[in-house]
């Protein structure tokens, strides 16, 4: 078993550790934490995700960014692990998808409409001092920052955990982008900036 995947198992076991109280109240805080991040405050369009189960919480997130009017943008999963983007337009407009995940029922944007976005949230299970993010290894955020790059779209890269996932080194490969912030109940972290990919 590769590095990133031990350390998947380990995050992951963590998290099934949490109460539905634990993620309830870390998902109001990092809500609290991720507004008050420089790049969210001004931003006009952001691509999020919905969270399920044990990741830390967006809905709280993603109806506060809607109420100030910022366009938001949630994945839909495509067939070949790919991800098309519809519009965010409440949790009442959320179907259940593959894999357990909700998606947004309305109009297809097709998968370049993240490149207009000015911050791109990502889900992780950990994040360390560099900035290099672990996702859960399904490379469809992989996809999402490689036509980012092609695009030349510069979105600030934050990623939502827990304070226990900002860790000293996360097994990186060529692949792997660096994100910008990491926001956790504590607090936003920033990471050095990366030049234009």
């Amino acid at each position: 078993m590769s590095r990133k995947a031990l350390l998947r198992r380990e995050l992951l076991a963590a998290r099934r550790l949490l109460t539905s109280e634990d993620v309830r109240d870390a998902a109001a805080v990092l809500s609290a934490v991720a507004s008050d991040l420089p790049e969210l405050a001004s931003a006009r369009t952001v691509a999020a995700y919905v969270s399920v189960g044990r990741e830390p919480g967006t809905h709280v997130l993603l109806d506060a960014l809607r109420a100030r009017g910022v366009r938001v943008l949630l994945p839909v999963l495509l067939p070949d692990n790919d991800l098309d983007w519809a519009a965010y337009e409440g949790p009442e407009h959320l179907a259940p998808a593959g894999r357990g995940l909700l998606e947004p029922v309305g109009v297809r944007l097709g998968p370049e409409a993240v490149v207009a976005a000015d911050v791109v949230l990502l889900p992780g299970l950990a994040v360390d001092r560099r900035g290099m993010r672990l996702g859960r290894g399904g490379g469809s955020y992989d996809r999402v920052l490689a036509r980012l790059a092609a695009a030349g779209a510069h979105p600030a890269l934050v990623v939502l955990l827990y304070d226990d996932e900002v860790v000293a080194q996360v097994p990186e490969e060529p692949h792997d982008h660096p994100v910008d912030a990491a926001v956790t109940p504590a607090g936003a972290r920033h990471f050095a900036p990366r030049g234009p990919a």
